[in-house]
C-alpha cells in the first residue's frame, strides 16, 4: 500500500487507514522500531501496568508483600545514598 508522507508540525508523518487501524485493533500508542532500513509499526498489545492488581493480590496470599527498606518517618533525620 502506497501512502503519503504529510507535514505534522515540524515533524512528518503517514496516515495510517481505519481499516488497518481497526484490524490490529490499534487505539492511541504503537511501537515503532528501525530494522535495516526499514520502520517497523507493531501495535501495543499490552496496556501499562496491567495486571499488576492481580499479582499483587498473588504476593500479598504468599506474604511477599512486605518493605524492602526500612520505614522512613518524618521524626528521624534521613539522608538518602546515591
Amino acid at each position: 500500500m502506497l501512502v503519503s508522507v504529510v507535514p505534522i508540525g515540524n515533524s512528518k508523518g503517514i496516515r495510517i487507514p481505519k481499516s488497518i487501524l481497526q484490524q490490529l485493533n490499534i487505539e492511541e500508542k504503537v511501537e515503532m522500531e528501525v530494522h535495516d532500513k526499514e520502520i517497523l509499526i507493531k501495535p501495543v498489545t499490552k496496556k501499562p501496568r496491567e495486571g499488576w492488581y492481580e499479582e499483587f493480590t498473588k504476593m500479598h496470599h504468599r506474604n511477599e508483600d512486605e518493605l524492602i527498606i526500612d520505614k522512613v518517618g518524618a521524626e528521624e533525620e534521613f539522608q538518602w545514598e546515591w
